[in-house]
């Protein structure tokens, strides 16, 4: 009898330490499997998120967008219940059926969001995703090293800045801002338009000093070139090292890059994900975010709580407010980019 007793007390405690119950013990939420690249929350805010809510992170990452793409296609749309990705791939992700959509009513903190950010392609309506930073690159200059005053793409093709100019090495995005100094979109798939974007491009060559993906601030911290045209993390780690250089939204226009968060079409907790979404989207916890990844805070209510230092780097300015992302267009007009890029290519070297 004192055996049996024995046991039936050992299973209710294992029980109770499953389930959560017990002395001082918080009720067990179940995990949120997260997927997204390494690095995308500060510890504090995911700890803070399992202290207050119960629910254990389960934190996942894929090195590429079209690695997340895959997973989701084989497992349909299952295993993960929240999946933070790039635009491009997840409008891909919701013409297979793989994301499903949202109940904003249960997200409280919703309305947080900027606009600027939203109904943008992969999700013109609002439908699934919660945006989740954004990628804005920008012209930076040193206005020690050269008298041109920079306002907007078609300053890099000043003669006064002949071999000082570094670049990043994204055709699509180069080529790019070359169509919106004509007046035209990232995106036309007028193979004409873009013949005359690859002609004036080519002019451009003799100012170009650098064309490289990788540390492209380093040539303007150091002083080797004049003006830079960086990436969003480039532009936060130039101004950090040089808080004198000039950071420059063009006139033309911006480039925009989003990620953002999605629900997978059958995710095993969804009410986490929501959960997850629902506490990331709170303005000090947002603030805490964006400080931390350095990309274009998305998160409207959050940006009077970034910190001054930070603000120059991650708050869009409002009178920047105008911008396009780069999509996916007809092959033939992909390939006609890829020649214009090798030929300019060329022509710098």
């Amino acid at each position: 009898m004192k055996k049996k007793l024995a046991m039936l007390l050992a299973a209710t405690m294992l029980v109770m330490l499953f389930t959560g119950c017990g002395a001082g013990g918080k009720e067990d939420k179940g995990e949120l499997n997260l997927y997204t690249w390494d690095g995308m929350f500060p510890q504090e805010v995911l700890d803070g998120f399992e202290k207050e809510t119960g629910i254990r992170i389960h934190y996942s990452n894929f090195d590429y967008d079209e690695d997340m793409l895959a997973k989701l296609e084989e497992t349909k749309g299952g295993d993960y219940d929240l999946v933070i990705a790039d635009d491009y791939i997840i409008e891909l992700a919701i013409q297979e059926g793989l994301a499903q959509k949202l109940d904003t009513s249960r997200i409280s903190t919703y309305d947080n969001l900027n606009p600027v950010f939203m109904s943008q392609f992969y999700d013109p309506q609002n439908e699934y995703t919660v945006p989740y930073g954004a990628g804005i690159p920008l012209i930076v200059y040193d206005p020690g090293l050269t008298d041109v005053k920079i306002t907007g793409y078609e300053d890099l093709w000043n003669p006064e800045l002949e071999n000082n100019v570094a670049l990043t090495a994204n055709y699509r995005v180069i080529d790019g801002i070359t169509l919106k100094t004509m007046g035209e979109s990232f995106n036309t798939e007028d193979l004409d338009v873009i013949r005359a974007a690859g002609d004036k491009l080519l002019t451009l060559a003799p100012n170009i000093r650098v064309i490289n993906d990788n540390n492209t601030q380093d040539y303007l911290i150091s002083g080797e070139v004049a003006a830079a045209f960086l990436y969003t993390s480039q532009v936060s780690t130039a101004l950090q090292a040089r808080p004198d250089l000039e950071v420059v939204y063009p006139k033309e226009g911006l480039g925009f890059g989003i990620m953002a968060g999605f629900v997978p079409a059958k995710a095993p907790n969804a009410d986490a994900a929501y959960a997850f979404l629902d506490y990331i989207n709170q303005p000090e916890n947002a603030a805490k975010c964006f400080e931390y990844i350095g990309y274009y805070c998305t998160n409207k209510a959050a940006e009077e709580y970034i910190s001054e230092d930070m603000k120059k780097m991650i708050v869009l300015p409002e009178d920047a407010a105008e911008g396009e992302i780069v999509q996916n267009i007809s092959q033939e007009a992909e390939d006609l980019h890829a020649e214009i890029w090798n030929q300019f290519k060329n022509a710098c070297n």
